[in-house]
């Protein structure tokens, strides 16, 4: 059996375990190769548990699906022996630059480079922004355990900065901190996708003389006022990890409209000898010969040409895919409002279009460490809705638990998270799954008020 056969038989079966591609996909309507799952009314994954209760059958954390391009592609990478984005004849025929391209044009910036992972570019853009061993960098308070990682990587220190009710940094909190620390550079984190007040925060950084970089891992798709989030600070990172809005389980990009910074960054990924002319976008022959003259290690972070392949027709259909996304979470957060008064859903700003792929929420009236909390997350998970809570002493997402590195006194960030849940809302999700999200989260919190 060819590798081609294989791979089809395996892509079909998926979709019958409920995996992959879902077995109702030939008759729903399309979006760029997916299938749109949101417009039918019914599920065959919502089930009566032992208990008689309505439950979920299939897991919230199902990633979109790559489109049928994007499996043809990596195939015929797989398939020639090609896996190597240098190992092409010119930037044209690579997988890689193509997908850069695209991601560059997609974003509006000059240049892209595809990475292992988001945290591999974090990592790159610290250096290339010139952080020394030792020097302070800023970063939220809120956010994944990956950023401080990337941070302690390039042997600084982060410094952390308070988060809101609305799970962004504190205005008032990160000027306190920038005074009081000294550090130059500040790694934004739009974790979930919530944007801070972006205009002011660059404001106060160019006031400051603090360098912004921007870690966009959630917040592909995501606009401020109509412009792509990631454009504010001199670089940004993105993220292609199965849940988020490109899927190819590992990889990421860092993007940037500087010619130094992005020599800088093709030197330590990896892009050595005479093979930066292998990429589509090229940097000026000047940026190019200070960056290549041998002061930059090989850190070898490259993306793989397969990798790329997924990847690349799935950045043609992210505006689409945020629009049903959001008109989904209209939906779940209407029915919540209604259902679950003592829930309060984090407020985004009038500026920023969101992608809204996940519901977190509060529940003010829970104290910290309340009992209630864990009674709750029990009773959610035996009905198949796993809620996860950001304060939890498991969660990467709790600063506590960050114990590379310095540890930070936060008391509002830890009351913060301390009853903040996060819920994922997958897109091949039907209506009535997405109801029961709700009514679970309702319900189960009803025995509380």
């Amino acid at each position: 059996m060819s590798m081609r056969v294989v791979v089809s038989v395996m892509y079909l079966w998926s979709g019958v375990c409920g995996v992959g591609v879902s077995p109702v996909k030939q008759s729903m309507p399309r979006i760029g190769g997916y299938a749109s799952l949101s417009p039918q009314s019914t599920s065959p994954y919502v089930r009566v548990n032992s208990a008689g209760e309505r439950s979920l059958s299939r897991s919230i954390k199902t990633p979109d699906p790559v489109p049928e391009e994007g499996i043809a592609a990596a195939l015929a990478c797989m398939e020639s022996g090609r896996l190597f984005r240098y190992n092409l004849a010119a930037a044209e025929e690579s997988e890689v630059s193509k997908c850069e391209a695209a991601l560059a044009e997609y974003a509006g910036y000059k240049y892209s480079l595809g990475m292992n992972s988001c945290g591999s570019a974090l990592f790159v853009s610290l250096l290339c922004a010139g952080v020394q061993p030792g020097d302070g960098v800023l970063t939220n308070g809120f956010t994944f355990t990956a950023v401080p990682s990337a941070i302690v990587h390039a042997k600084a220190v982060p410094v952390y900065v308070e988060c809101t009710e609305d799970l962004v940094v504190d205005m008032v909190d990160l000027e306190k901190k920038i005074d009081e620390s000294g550090a130059k550079h500040f790694m934004v984190s739009h974790m979930r996708g919530k944007m801070a007040q972006m205009d002011e925060i660059k404001a106060l950084c160019d006031a400051k003389d603090v360098v912004l970089l921007e870690d966009c891992a959630h917040a592909l798709g995501v606009l401020w006022n109509g412009e792509h989030c990631g454009r504010h600070g001199v670089i940004a990172s993105y993220s292609s990890q199965s849940y988020k809005m490109l899927n190819s389980g590992e990889g990421g990009f860092l993007a940037t409209s500087d010619d130094d910074y992005f020599a800088k960054a093709m030197a330590y990924a990896g892009a050595y000898e005479a093979l930066a002319k292998k990429h589509l976008t090229v940097p000026s022959a000047e940026a190019l010969r200070n960056a290549m003259d041998g002061s930059i290690p090989n850190f070898s972070l490259r993306m793989h040409e397969a990798t790329a392949a997924m990847i690349t027709p799935q950045i043609a259909t992210v505006d689409a895919r945020r629009d049903e996304y959001n008109q989904r979470y209209a939906r779940v957060v209407a029915r919540l409002a209604d259902k679950a008064p003592h829930v309060r859903v984090p407020q985004q700003l009038p500026e920023v279009t969101p992608v809204a792929d996940s519901l977190q929420f509060t529940v003010p009236d829970f104290g910290p460490a309340d009992p209630r909390i864990d009674h709750f997350l029990q009773r959610c998970e035996a009905r198949g809705l796993p809620v996860e809570l950001f304060g939890a002493a498991s969660n990467a997402r709790n600063f506590e638990n960050w114990k590379y590195a310095p540890l930070a006194v936060l008391p509002q960030t830890k009351e913060v998270i301390s009853k903040a849940f996060d819920v994922r809302l997958p897109l091949r999700f039907h209506d009535d799954e997405l109801d029961l999200i709700v009514d679970i989260l309702a319900e189960e919190l009803e025995a509380f008020f």
